[in-house]
């Protein structure tokens, strides 16, 4: 999707379920990673993730657009534009916007952490850590005693 067409899907998702026009410009941002949207109060532009437009389903960014403009349009009319404002919650619910942005599919089975292990030389308590420490420095926090490195599961 161009921004060329971004543009004219936001305009006609605003004219069609808000039944008011989008005066603005919508356009894609790299850098956002862990969100779908964003909408700008000072310059009221929209800002969508182009990553995360690629991986998902036409209807699902329909539904984040029409978050956005949810946000867009309650602020132009001065009321609850917030998330956690009721005039936002019952908008998005009116129009059928998505609450959150769905999920990269390759975010799910990509991350793996590493898991690092030390045993307490006194109690034998196990302790897993995804980072290292520093066992001169830190020790048991059961019985005060000295912490044995075992092992790094990545």
């Amino acid at each position: 999707m161009t921004e060329a067409q971004l543009q004219t899907l936001v305009e006609e998702i605003s004219l069609q379920f808000f039944k008011r026009p989008f005066r603005h410009r919508a356009v894609f941002n790299k850098r956002l990673k862990t969100t779908g949207g964003r909408y700008h109060l000072s310059d009221h532009h929209l800002d969508f993730n182009p990553t995360l437009f690629a991986a998902i389903s036409p209807s699902e960014q329909v539904g984040i657009i029409k978050h956005e403009l949810c946000h867009y349009h309650l602020h132009l009319l001065k009321k609850g534009y917030r998330h956690q404002d009721r005039d936002f919650k019952t908008l998005l619910a009116a129009v059928g916007g998505s609450r959150y942005a769905p999920r990269l599919p390759q975010e799910k089975s990509s991350k793996v952490k590493r898991q690092v292990t030390y045993r307490c030389c006194g109690c034998g308590q196990l302790f897993i850590r995804q980072r290292k420490i520093n066992t001169e420095r830190f020790v048991c926090g059961k019985c005060g005693d000295k912490l044995q490195f075992l092992k790094i599961v990545s």
